[in-house]
Order: C-alpha cells, then sequence, then structure tokens
C-alpha cells in the first residue's frame, strides 16, 4: 500500500495510480501529493531518504541534499539578522557536495525513483541544461534509461563529470526550451516512454521542496520570507506546497513563507503580469527574442505554470507574495556580491535571487529579523572544475521541425544505440 495518494487540486479527486507524472486531472489544475503521514519526520537514513515527504518508497543510491546555513558575510552587508541560505551545489568546505552544481538533482533523483517504482522503463525530458544534466547524470548513475532534447543556446550548461557519457542527448538547432517540450512530447508518443512531465509531475515538485524540508530541520521552523529565481516556477511552487504540509502538521508555525520570485528581464512573463494584476500572461512577454536577451537562459520557459489552478499566481495569492524583474547588469554584481560575502561562486539564477534579495531590502519588503530563507539553486561551478574534469556532451543535432517519419526512424537509433 502507498504512502500517499495524488489527488486533484480543483476537485479533491484521488487517483489511483501511484505514478506521478500522471500530469492532471482537471485540465486546469496540478495534482498534489496528499501522504498520510501528516506530522513530518526524518529517518535513520543518509541524504535526501530521510524525508518522509516524498512519493518513494525506497531508493537504490545515497542522494546527498542541500545545506542549509545562517549567513554571516551577506546577511551583515544586508543588515539582516536571520538569513538563512539553501546552497545547492559542490562547495565541500561545508559538506555540499551535489556535482552537478544544481537543485535539479533532487527533482531528478525523485523522479526517477518513483518511475522505476511504478515499472516504467525510461523518460524523455526537456530541459534548458542543468535539468538535463542532473537527469544525464542520475541515469547513468542508477541505469535508468533517459533521452535528452535540449535547445542549441543551451549547449554551455550541458557538461558532465563522466568522460564516456552516453545518455542520448538532442539539440534543437534552432528553437528554445518551449520547443524542446513540444518535440519531448513528440518524441515520447514513438518510444513509448513517458515525457518526464514538467510542473505537472508531482515526484519533480515534491523533489525540488526537499530545500524545504532540510531548512526546517536545520531552522525548526519556517521561514518567514523565500527567496528563489523562477522559469517554469515549479520550484517556488514546490516550497508553498511543502509549506502547507508544515501548517497542517502544526509544530512549525501557523503561515506559510511569503514568496519572493524573480525572473531576468526583458524576459519576464510571471513578473508582468503579477505587477499587472492580471492572472493570465501577456502573450507579447512570451516573445521568444526576448530570450536571447537574457543571462539565465536555464529560467527561460513560454510555458511557466503561472496560470493553472495551483500555480505560481495562486501561491504568491496564498502567501501575499512579489515578484521582483532583475537586469542582466545587477545578474552579475549579485553573483560577486554573494562569491565575496559567502566565500563560493553561483551560477546565474541564483544571482537573481540574491538581486531580488536586495531590492527587497532596499525597498523594504523584508525586516531585518525576519527569517528568511535564500535558495542558491546552483553554486560551486568553479570550485567543482578545479578539483575534477568536466566534459562537453556532444549531442545530436536535430530541427523542432521534424516530421513523424524523422522522428520514427532516430527513436529507433537511439533505442538500439542507447
Amino acid at each position: 500500500m502507498s504512502h500517499y495518494e495524488l489527488v486533484c487540486r480543483k476537485c479533491g479527486t484521488a487517483l489511483k495510480s501511484s505514478f506521478c507524472s500522471l500530469g492532471e486531472h482537471c485540465s486546469d489544475s496540478l495534482l498534489v501529493t496528499s501522504y498520510k503521514d501528516k506530522h513530518f519526520h526524518e529517518k535513520d537514513l543518509t541524504g535526501v531518504r530521510r524525508f518522509n515527504w516524498l512519493p518513494v518508497h525506497d531508493s537504490q543510491f545515497v542522494q546527498p541534499g542541500p545545506v542549509v546555513y545562517q549567513s554571516e558575510g551577506l546577511s551583515e552587508h544586508l543588515g539582516l539578522d536571520n538569513l538563512f541560505i539553501a546552497f545547492n551545489g559542490y562547495w565541500p568546505e561545508i559538506s555540499a557536495e551535489i556535482t552537478t552544481c544544481t537543485f535539479k538533482e533532487f527533482e531528478a533523483a525523485v523522479v526517477l525513483a518513483n518511475a522505476r517504482e511504478n515499472g516504467i522503463k525510461g523518460m524523455i525530458v526537456a530541459s534548458a541544461g542543468n535539468t538535463a544534466r542532473a537527469f544525464a547524470h542520475l541515469s547513468s548513475v542508477t541505469g535508468f534509461p533517459v533521452i535528452i532534447i535540449v535547445p542549441r543556446m543551451c549547449l554551455f550548461e550541458m557538461w558532465y563529470l563522466e568522460k564516456s557519457m552516453k545518455i542520448p542527448t538532442l539539440a534543437l538547432e534552432e528553437g528554445d526550451y518551449s520547443d524542446a517540450i513540444d518535440l519531448a512530447r513528440r518524441i515520447a508518443d514513438e518510444t513509448g516512454y513517458p515525457f518526464e512531465g514538467g510542473v505537472h509531475n508531482i515526484a519533480k515538485r515534491d523533489g525540488l521542496g526537499i530545500v524545504l524540508l532540510e531548512a526546517v530541520s536545520k531552522m525548526g521552523k519556517l521561514p518567514d520570507r523565500y527567496f528563489q529565481a523562477v522559469g517554469s516556477g515549479t520550484g517556488a511552487i514546490a516550497i508553498w506546497e511543502m509549506a502547507e504540509r508544515f501548517l497542517a502538521d502544526g509544530r512549525y508555525g501557523g503561515k506559510a513563507p511569503v514568496l519572493h520570485l524573480a525572473q531576468n528581464l526583458p524576459f519576464a512573463p510571471m513578473v508582468k503580469a503579477w505587477n499587472s494584476g492580471s492572472r493570465k500572461l501577456f502573450r507579447k512577454d512570451l516573445n521568444p527574442k526576448l530570450i536571447e536577451q537574457i543571462t539565465t537562459r536555464v529560467i527561460s520557459t513560454r510555458y511557466p505554470a503561472y496560470s493553472v489552478e495551483g500555480g505560481i499566481y495562486d501561491a504568491l495569492t496564498a502567501t501575499g507574495g512579489r515578484m521582483y524583474g532583475i537586469e542582466n547588469e545587477n545578474v552579475f554584481e549579485a553573483m560577486d556580491l554573494f562569491e565575496k560575502t559567502e566565500g563560493v561562486d553561483i551560477v546565474p539564477a541564483a544571482g537573481v535571487a540574491v538581486a531580488a534579495l536586495q531590492e527587497a531590502v532596499r525597498k523594504k519588503h523584508v525586516d531585518k529579523n525576519d527569517t528568511i530563507l535564500l535558495n542558491i539553486t546552483g553554486g560551486g561551478e568553479k570550485r567543482l572544475k578545479s578539483y575534477m574534469n568536466a566534459h562537453r556532451v556532444k549531442p545530436i543535432f536535430v530541427s523542432k521541425d521534424m516530421s513523424g517519419e524523422e522522428i520514427k526512424e532516430l527513436v529507433c537509433t537511439l533505442l538500439k544505440t542507447g
């Protein structure tokens, strides 16, 4: 018997299946995981396996989690008394051991474990780079087959520590992350492997929610405020959903953390919709040409989970949240500031979150005594590459407009050689 159910947030229907990539029941609403154990507790295990609110029964490998610590340098610079940092990356001095240098490794670990438990034989993954790196790494570790599709513009994010990485990787000659998603769905139809589902995959969201599980374990309570950069919004939705479980538990505070979310200008469709009071995104803000102008393409998608019930609009509304648009120059300044004050490099997406925190302090959106959780979604790449050799992926270049016959032929080749 499973220790959880998949429940439609809109109508409350509980699904019989425990495979978390089902996607939806009502077409305009996300499913959520309802765990039978309503009290948070930790098992006598290592890594993320010790948490009870994950949709897996067992794990065949140890997956390290984030490291949450109380800031000294950045907090002093910003005049904050209770700033906690969730560091997701490689920083051996504080026992941070995420060698893909991204919190996407948590989602990949939980998604693949859930799929394997449900008899799934393989999976199709679309990514803007860091998700692909995480899934490829864990596919190699676990032997679970994946086929990865990324836009060519994001190949710079695709590096591996394994010299002979043989995970089938397709790179779109033209197009963006949203085009990669479209092609992934078409390939899924031909292979019989499911598309991993993006934000609709509950295992993905609960995997990213590990950040809050670790933070509450460390802090003993829910934070007052939470800062993160967002693309699809999956990670922020995960934090809100996990916070709801802590509220139902009743031992960790009576209010969900206020979500402070940020995107990189000029491609910031959720920022512009939210600050205009609109539940719907504006078409002009989804122009692919805007993506070419930002430094954080890993958080660029034209299909964000904003309007759907249980999405970013609802999460921000429920928590009284805010959104911030961050210019490229401020991203790089924030990255430099974090490395100077905390002692480790971070990725541009994390720089967006740091810049948002700076703006919130400047505009007095936070109080100096607030307990703040800053999610550094990726970091330590320079640190890692000073110890280890990184290898570039060698993809198969394809067109986003491949015909059905071309996809069938490609799939046959991939499944023979993958």
